[in-house]
């Protein structure tokens, strides 16, 4: 119904429109009486004029899938083929299994005195529908396995722990009554007041039972989780809202939500104060996050934080994706009877978790430290550079400093999960850096682009993703124009109210975009072929693996950021 309203309201700016456009053909008004000549007859002397650019843009690059261990390029091919998701989605899945399986175990260090975690917070900006969490059951089914294995040998240990604690209650009460019947009678105390205190000191544990993956759980609760059952966990949804904040959450509580998913990326302690409940502190534990979000919560999000977000450093920690939709193209497949592929990567996912975890006795973890080899840390030192060169003023990475000043630590973390899953604990090598230089750039030009654009005035933006949707349908069922109808109805990325719709298809035809032309009853917003074609090339190198992209690490920081250099919006 609401949709029938917006087509409803949404006419008369249309209709003015394709009056301009058919108008200003000199033989309009007669072609409009006959009103039975096909669209392209009414356009067929009309020329468009060169489209004009509506920003510069940084055009979406490949993803680096040749960069990924063999093992794990074989799972993500795999999943992919049948799942047809976006490839930076699957593999986003793919690495953030690999993540929580090896953060425990393992410290990446980068130089003296830097060391930290091999944790991955990865995001995805997808729509609902881009099968996410399907991407995710098929990389963590290996841990789902492992937890389920390790709750049902625990239950002997729970049983027992259960015991002591009801026989230990029952001393309690016993106790806690004599104490009340003789400070009642005038009596002395004291030897009850220590037999009390010695029961509580010798209070039974509860066994640390491995909880690994969380999905619906607040920051506060999961560090709670992570102080007093399990040390390692992953925090994996399709609706990241609840790490965002709830929409009437105050910026003070989306603040501390925040800074204690920053501190659990860094490693370091995490103190929680609680006026009503006992205060904890997070030591030596690790979070992996995977996380999608749609598009517009996002910008919502992000809006209504003001620049809570980007100030506090989370989009930094993150490396960000925003893949361009598979939906509309998703033919059906039939699952293949076997997945050798994904099956190798489950087998090694088993292995890593099967490992004893290093914990001390008040339950934090104790990693192993990876260094890098002399080669690898040149690399990673010539990448650190180049991209903190670029973030001066006028710098190609000035106006994402934030995210761009993690990139080199996201880039060594990757490569110290590289390097253990590929080959085990080691010395972390040339080729796993270079590999993982490669994915870490690419995230970091993924970042470039969803912040560059979201800094735009409104109704600019608006045109900018109104055509990304009408390009994406035109590629997608093999036209040039789009009924607004269809427009009014269907639209993603934008508001569908007449409003909105109206102003982003006036911007595009200013700058020669599109235009709204009439078949017979119909009007469409027609897309300049100059687009289509540059869309259709787009597409084409897309679908490519470029396998020789920046083949090494002193190349791949200075290709980053040529490739960062503005163009010509398309």
């Amino acid at each position: 119904m609401s949709d029938y309203r917006t087509v409803q309201r949404g006419t008369s700016f249309l209709d003015g429109m394709a009056e301009q456009t058919i108008g200003s053909h000199p033989s309009s008004h007669p072609l409009r009486a006959q009103g039975s000549q096909p669209c392209e007859w009414h356009t067929a002397h009309l020329e468009w004029p060169e489209p004009q650019p509506l920003v510069a843009r940084i055009e979406p690059e490949p993803y680096p899938l040749d960069a990924l261990p063999p093992i794990i390029r074989a799972a993500v091919e795999e999943v992919q083929q049948f799942v047809q998701a976006p490839v930076p989605l699957v593999a986003a899945s793919a690495l953030t299994a690999i993540s929580l399986a090896i953060q425990a175990h393992a410290d990446v260090q980068r130089a003296e005195r830097l060391t930290g975690p091999t944790s991955l917070f990865m995001l995805t900006i997808a729509d609902s529908g881009e099968r996410k969490t399907t991407c995710d059951g098929f990389f963590s089914s290996a841990i789902h396995a492992y937890q389920d294995r390790q709750v049902e040998q625990a239950k002997p240990l729970l049983k027992q722990y259960q015991a002591e604690q009801d026989a230990m209650e029952a001393k309690k009460s016993g106790i806690k009554d004599k104490l009340r019947q003789l400070a009642k009678e005038g009596k002395s105390t004291s030897p009850q007041e220590k037999e009390l205190h010695d029961l509580e000191s010798d209070a039974p544990e509860p066994p640390r039972v491995p909880r690994l993956l969380y999905s619906d759980v607040t920051p506060e609760a999961l560090s709670y989780k992570l102080a007093n059952q399990w040390p390692s966990a992953g925090l994996i949804s399709s609706e990241a809202g609840i790490v965002f904040g709830a929409h009437g959450m105050g910026k003070e509580s989306v603040m501390r939500n925040l800074s204690q998913i920053n501190m659990l990326w860094d490693g370091g302690t995490l103190t929680i104060d609680r006026k009503t409940m006992d205060s904890f502190a997070v030591r030596g534990a690790r979070l992996t996050v995977g996380l999608q979000v749609q598009e517009a919560t996002l910008r919502e999000t992000i809006e209504r934080s003001g620049q809570l977000m980007r100030g506090t450093g989370f989009f930094a920690r993150f490396l960000l994706a925003w893949p361009e939709s598979t939906q509309g193209m998703r033919l059906f497949n039939d699952p293949p009877a076997h997945w050798p592929a994904l099956e190798a990567f489950n087998r090694c996912i088993t292995t890593l978790l099967e490992q004893e975890v290093p914990i001390d006795e008040v339950g934090a973890l104790n990693p192993t430290t990876l260094a890098f080899s002399t080669e690898a840390k040149a690399e990673w030192r010539a990448y650190h550079d180049a991209i903190e060169s670029e973030l001066k003023s006028g710098g190609e990475f000035y106006d994402v400093r934030d995210v761009a000043s993690k990139s080199a630590d996201n880039a060594a973390r990757l490569a110290a999960l590289f390097q253990i899953f590929s080959e085990g604990m080691g010395v972390i090598g040339e080729a796993w850096f270079t590999s993982a230089s490669r994915i870490a750039a690419w995230h970091l030009n993924e970042s470039r682009r969803f912040f560059g654009e979201l800094a735009m005035p409104a109704e600019l933006a608006h045109a900018v993703r109104l055509e990304r949707w009408l390009l994406a349908y035109c590629f997608r069922s093999q036209t040039d124009s789009v009924p607004t109808r269809i427009v009014q109805q269907s639209v993603t990325g934008i508001s569908r109210d007449k409003d909105t719709i109206s102003k982003a298809v006036m911007v595009l035809n200013e700058h020669g975009r599109a235009r709204i032309i009439q078949d017979g009853k119909r009007r469409l917003i027609q897309i300049n072929p100059a687009l289509l074609a540059f869309a259709t090339a787009t597409h084409a190198t897309s679908a490519t693996n470029d396998a020789n992209h920046a083949t090494t690490v002193a190349t791949v920081a200075p290709v980053a950021v040529a490739n960062l250099s503005e163009e010509v919006m398309a």
